[in-house]
């Protein structure tokens, strides 16, 4: 166990930050596999602004990889340009 007081608050700090990646990673995750499911090409354009910028923020974050994040931005565009 930690003897100091920052080595405390960083254990602290840790967890709640990884809690908080493994949140947004999920969410992001999750409104990617909705717009792939969605038909409606009026629908899929909406959705697809907001899941590109909750891309954008993971890779900001170093959440997920940068060039992951343009893979999927650029295959989801084309998924929605296909509709």
């Amino acid at each position: 166990m930690a003897n100091h007081k920052s080595a405390l608050k960083r254990i602290r700090s840790n967890e709640a930050k990884r809690l908080r990646n493994k949140y947004q990673h999920k969410t992001t995750r999750n409104a990617v596999r909705d717009l792939r499911s969605v038909e409606d090409k009026k629908e899929a354009e909406g959705t697809l602004s907001k899941v590109i910028s909750m891309l954008d923020k993971l890779a900001k974050n170093n959440i997920i990889h940068k060039n992951k994040a343009a893979n999927l931005k650029s295959k989801l565009t084309k998924h929605v340009a296909a509709l």
